[in-house]
């Protein structure tokens, strides 16, 4: 079975959620109305790629669709992609949050939620801070996506004894991932990130948040054995590393028309990643001076943001994070190909290794 089919029954899972709590929001007040929209845009939107490798956790772990009375080919079972798809709710979370911390502008090729209800304010005219009130009502609708990811995970349709044990590693994973956007803020603030501590924000913020405990999710609601946890673990912290690297690499390089961000935005937000780290620890003092001197400028323009990708190219911080996410990517390939998975779970997650490090969004 390809991946695909799983982002089509996600997709469906998503908007049947969302659609019942419509009614919900709608009879306290048809004021609501723009929240419910802005989300439907944000959700409509993404790669899928949690709730995937959630469900190949899954089937990493030895469940199969006949064991809840699904038909292998044809339709998934509901329970297993309803608890899969309640990611992509956590995901519009953490997203709504991390554009206000950021101050960015833009979230898959649209206004980010804190600017499209700061416009929404300036267009009606209403008194006070449209900022202030872009943000707050931001802050509100990432903490109502965290609410309705708890409520869809436990609404999926598994009975309580597979829920129990996915119950853990979902609390895990909403705390780590809460940890990293600290230590991210912090190493911004700080101005001082270097390899080792910009990996480790990597490692608690995307590598364990995006690959590694969806894997395990899957795997504890299948009621895997702990030696396929254990693979996945191997499999998922390096590929979950390489992941967010390529992530970083394209918040510097990459093409708007496909990423959805502007150009040189991870600069203009003044991200310490690891691959700013490599360029700095690399760099000649006038290099390092320039680029510390514009990173983090909110006003950089275009050619601001050329001057600091070659400054990023010529150092060697470039070719140092491609080598690096060619390194864990093959790392998580050799534990993959060693794994106690079946051979339709290793394929797929050797396609999705392939999705998430050569991506271009």
């Amino acid at each position: 079975m390809s991946t695909s089919p799983i982002r089509k029954e996600v997709d469906g899972a998503l908007l049947a959620f969302v659609d019942r709590q419509r009614p919900n929001l709608l009879a306290i007040s048809d004021e609501l109305a723009p929240l419910m929209a802005a989300l439907d845009a944000l959700l409509a939107e993404g790669k899928r790629l949690r709730p995937a490798f959630c469900y190949w956790g899954w089937r990493a772990a030895g469940a199969v669709e006949e064991d809840l009375g699904g038909t292998p080919g044809e339709r998934l079972h509901e329970g297993i992609v309803n608890a899969a798809a309640s990611l992509e709710l956590l995901q519009a979370s953490a997203l709504i949050h991390d554009d206000v911390m950021d101050s960015s502008d833009t979230r898959r090729g649209q206004p980010s939620m804190h600017r499209r209800f700061e416009a929404l304010h300036r267009a009606q005219g209403w008194p006070g801070p449209a900022r202030a009130f872009g943000e707050g009502t931001a802050i509100l609708l990432g903490d109502l996506c965290l609410a309705w990811s708890g409520e869809m995970f436990e609404t999926c349709g598994l009975d309580e004894e597979r829920r129990g044990r996915g119950r853990a590693v979902y609390d895990l994973m909403r705390t780590e991932v809460m940890c990293g956007q600290y230590l991210d803020m912090l190493e911004g603030t700080r101005g001082e990130a270097t390899v080792d501590t910009a990996l480790r924000v990597v490692e608690f913020k995307s590598a364990k948040y995006t690959i590694e405990r969806p894997l395990h999710l899957g795997a504890a609601l299948a009621g895997g054995p702990p030696e396929a946890t254990a693979a996945l673990t191997g499999y998922g912290v390096p590929l979950g590393i390489a992941f967010q690297l390529r992530d970083d690499v394209l918040g510097v390089f990459g093409d708007p028309a496909e990423t959805g961000k502007p150009a040189g935005d991870d600069l203009r937000e003044g991200k310490r990643t690891v691959l700013v780290a490599l360029s700095l620890e690399r760099a000649t003092p006038a290099q390092a001076a320039a680029l510390q001197r514009r990173l983090g400028d909110p006003g950089l323009d275009l050619p601001g943001v050329d001057e600091l990708r070659q400054i990023i190219t010529d150092t060697g911080g470039l070719a140092a994070c491609e080598a690096m996410i060619a390194r864990y990517t093959g790392d998580a390939e050799r534990v993959l190909a060693a794994a106690p998975f079946p051979e339709e779970a290793r394929d797929a997650l050797n396609a999705l290794a392939v999705a998430a490090t050569t991506r271009r969004t």
